[in-house]
């Protein structure tokens, strides 16, 4: 409904089929005694009186719409979710990478796609201050921003929440003992050109990617996040399990074998290995 006096409501009213009688429904508003009409977006149900059509408009409750980001979604990927959102009109400004927190956002039509992403950066912003606070001691992170891209890897790394933490003790513990990372999804990162996905699996070429999001080349974290992770991650890196793994490779049935040393590694991978040359062909 457009900002406006009783015509122009009346007007957009009849070319919705909500009501047939401009002059009844302008007529009913003079009876209402001035009360607003409200601009928005209204459902109005099939066949509504002239009192309900004022009654919603009076109300002023416009429909709300929702749009969910899934956790470790990219940048990329979100901007491709609030350009086929409904009643989203414009166009949105590409946030930094990993600064908009994973959730669903409610708005009503004429919100803005950049009015969504600021609300995430807040909330993203918000969550870090919280939850650097209740770290865990000893962590070999200086800052927020490193918890923000570290969790973005572990967000990357496992999909079985179980595991967040177990991820998140094996990357602290390669960066206290100045290993690097080999995070395959920051490859993936690197070789997708920002998007997060690959429609085929890593290559030899992959690995040896010239780019500062390699973490099979740096001996550090990368200087970004890769995707944006969702609060179960940051808690994860900040609040880790105890353990001293420095190793984990796929085990075959969705989840991951974690190792302390070489040998034992070599062994799970040796086992993963053997259980994907005799997987059947997809």
């Amino acid at each position: 409904m457009p900002r406006g006096g009783a015509d122009e409501v009346a007007e957009a009213l009849r070319h919705a089929g909500v009501i047939t009688d401009p002059r009844a429904f302008r007529a009913a508003v003079l009876f209402s005694f001035g009360a607003p009409l409200h601009a928005g977006e209204f459902h109005f149900p099939a066949g509504a009186s002239l009192r309900q059509v004022l009654d919603i408009l009076h109300a002023g409750r416009p429909v709300q719409h929702s749009l969910t980001i899934p956790e470790g979604s990219t940048a990329r990927q979100i901007l491709r979710l609030l350009a086929a959102a409904p009643a989203l009109p414009g166009t949105a400004t590409p946030p930094p990478e990993g600064e908009v927190l994973p959730e669903t956002y409610a708005y009503s039509y004429g919100t803005t796609p950049d009015a969504i992403l600021e609300r995430g950066r807040a909330a993203m912003a918000r969550a870090l201050v919280g939850l650097w606070a209740t770290r865990a001691p000893g962590l070999p992170l200086t800052s927020p921003r490193e918890a923000l891209i570290l969790a973005s890897i572990v967000e990357r790394e496992t999909a079985r929440p179980a595991e967040r933490g177990m991820v998140a003790a094996v990357f602290l513990n390669r960066l206290r003992q100045h290993m690097r990372l080999q995070a395959d999804s920051t490859v993936v990162y690197a070789a997708s050109a920002g998007l997060g996905r690959l429609d085929r699996a890593l290559t030899r070429a992959d690995l040896d990617l010239d780019s500062p999001f390699n973490t099979y080349r740096i001996g550090a974290l990368p200087p970004a996040p890769i995707a944006s992770p969702g609060l179960a991650a940051l808690r994860a890196v900040l609040q880790p399990a105890s353990s001293d793994a420095l190793y984990f490779v796929a085990d075959g049935s969705g989840g991951h074998a974690f190792a302390r040393t070489l040998e034992e590694h070599h062994r799970n991978v040796a086992r993963w290995r053997a259980m994907t040359d005799h997987a059947p062909a997809p």
